[in-house]
Order: structure tokens, then sequence, then C-alpha cells
């Protein structure tokens, strides 16, 4: 049960704090100047704020927790899924911004869930 409650920790870390980082680095391309150390620096400056850096320190966390719970765990079990379930909670949190998924998304993930259950059993 515990290995579980990592693997889910994890995912959650990892997956719901993808969408908030897309939404918070939309409109860096636009961020431009004569130099480029100026175009740097201006790039740095619009990623400082609390919109990027905090799903960024969650994000972080999560990676923590993944290399804490890592040395409980079988690294052949723990990678799939970990990353499958990522992929299950990024698609969850991309529902809460209105994003559109198709069926062939949402049968794919099925697989996924699946395919993350049979490993983990």
């Amino acid at each position: 049960m515990w290995k579980l409650f990592g693997y889910v920790l994890v995912a959650l870390c990892w997956g719901f704090t993808n969408p908030f980082i897309k939404r918070a680095t939309e409109g860096i391309d636009n961020v431009q100047s004569n130099s480029f150390i100026e175009t740097t620096f201006k790039r740095i400056w619009f990623l400082l704020k609390p919109s990027f850096i905090i799903p960024l320190v969650f994000n972080l966390m999560g990676s923590s927790f993944y290399y804490y719970f890592l040395g409980d765990v079988e690294l052949s079990k723990a990678v799939p899924i970990t990353n499958s379930l990522t992929f299950v909670m990024t698609l969850v949190s991309g529902v809460l911004f209105q994003e559109y998924f198709s069926t062939r998304t949402m049968f794919g993930m099925l697989l996924v869930v699946c395919g993350a259950l049979l490993a983990l059993f």
C-alpha cells in the first residue's frame, strides 16, 4: 500500500503541474530584444512569476519524492507506473483547463491504466 501511495504522490506532483507550467510559459516566445543577453534576462524575469514558480516547486518536489520512494521499490516497476500515472494525472488536470481530448486519447489512457495495474500486481 505504501508503494502505491508513493506512485500516486509522484504522479500527482508531476502530472498536475504540467498544465500550470504550460499556461505560465505562454508568451515567452514573444519576449525579445535587440541583444541576446537582454532577451535572456527578460525571459528569466518572465519566468520568475509565481504562476510559474509555484507549479515548478511542486514538480521538483515530485522528483524528490520519486527518488525517496525509489529506494523502497523495484526500478522495473517504479518507472513505468509513475510515468503512466503522470500521463493520466496530466490528462485529468487538462480537463480542469477545459482542454479537449478525443475518444482515442481516452481509450489510450484506459490502456495505460490497465498496463500500470498489470505492472503493479
